[in-house]
């Protein structure tokens, strides 16, 4: 089973069913479109970035790889939450 695969289809479709929801006219739905898709692009950006440094970077033992991976997710989705308004 290919994980990643089924992760991003899985937040197109919450993209997707979100506009649904919200009701938008066609207008709404074109800026919503490309603004969701330029932040999932600007999101797998920074995380490849991120991850293309922590290669070279003397990270401990126990947090190679999966471990490192969801701290950052997690620092980079409060960081984006900062966009939205959200409080934590």
């Amino acid at each position: 089973i290919f994980l990643p695969l089924i992760t991003v289809n899985c937040a197109i479709l919450g993209g997707s069913l979100f506009m649904v929801e919200r009701d938008y006219n066609f207008a709404e739905s074109v800026v919503f479109g490309f603004g969701s898709g330029t932040g999932w692009a600007l999101a797998l950006v920074a995380l490849a970035g991120i991850r293309e440094k922590m290669k070279y970077a003397d990270i401990p033992a126990g947090l190679r790889g999966l471990g490192i991976t969801f701290m950052i997710s997690g620092l980079m989705a409060m960081a984006f939450m900062a966009f939205s308004g959200i409080q934590l």
